[in-house]
């Protein structure tokens, strides 16, 4: 069983998402710390990149943020390198296709392993042109977590039944962000899902309250939770540590 999937094992997963260098490299390091400390079971770390065709405003903010700082994608892999003895549960990037591409798939992957980074999610990594990124990903043990939208269940089982790591079910059309209302069926998606295989299945997109959490925990093994910790961060800034935590602590709380 690989990492991402022991961070499943027995309970359900809480998944919070980060900015790396919002609003520096040091401070994602500590809020990295506060979440694993308040129950996170797996974190998502966003690489900044100029055009997240993903993510809605509170996550295109952060990444301008970060990058106006200097956030570069070596300075974040500097960056978790620290974290490796002082945290144990798995970290997976979530990133573009570009900086990957330019940074070197091989270099790319090898730094991956060598900081103890397990899996990154690609949203522009189209499903019929992932194969030559993953060859090399595998090569590193990284595993690349596929997307998986509200869509016909034929082109959801074709993407489930090769999937590594975890799925990540997304909640709604459109881009990232709060939302205060989910209407997608989760429920059936989850179903086709488990025609084809096993993996754990996380919801993200949009989530963003206890209730909401609670209620798509019902169904799905882990919960996904990107702009509302953003927003904290964006609120708090540099003294974000505690609101974090308690973020954390609470909607984790809310799964159990």
């Amino acid at each position: 069983m690989s990492r991402i999937q022991d961070a499943f094992q027995n309970k359900k997963a809480f998944i919070p998402f980060i900015t790396a260098g919002d609003p520096t490299l040091a401070k994602t390091k500590e809020y990295i710390l506060q979440m694993a400390a308040a129950g996170a079971d797996l974190i998502e770390i966003g690489l900044p990149f100029s055009d997240p065709i993903a993510e809605g405003p509170v996550i295109q903010e952060a990444d301008i943020r970060a990058l106006a700082s200097g956030t570069t994608t070596d300075k974040v892999l500097e960056m978790v390198a620290e974290l490796k003895g002082e945290i144990t549960i798995p970290l997976v990037f979530m990133t573009y296709l570009n900086p990957v591409f330019h940074y070197g798939y091989e270099t790319f992957f090898a730094r991956c392993q060598e900081v103890g980074v397990c899996g990154i999610i690609i949203p522009d990594l189209p499903y019929e042109e992932k194969e030559e990124v993953l060859e090399v990903a595998d090569k590193y043990q990284v595993e690349l977590v596929s997307m998986v939208a509200p869509t016909s269940a034929k082109r959801i089982r074709e993407i489930a039944v090769s999937a590594k790591g975890f799925l990540y079910v997304v909640s709604s059309l459109g881009v990232t962000g709060v939302r205060s209302e989910i209407k997608t069926d989760i429920e059936s998606i989850i179903k086709e899902i488990r025609q084809v295989t096993d993996l754990p299945c996380a919801v993200g997109f949009g989530i963003n309250t206890p209730e909401q959490a609670a209620r798509i925990a019902r169904h799905a093994d882990g919960v996904i939770v990107g702009s509302g910790i953003v927003d904290l961060i964006a609120k708090y800034g540099d003294t974000a540590g505690e609101a974090v935590y308690q973020y954390v602590k609470e909607m984790k709380e809310a799964i159990i």
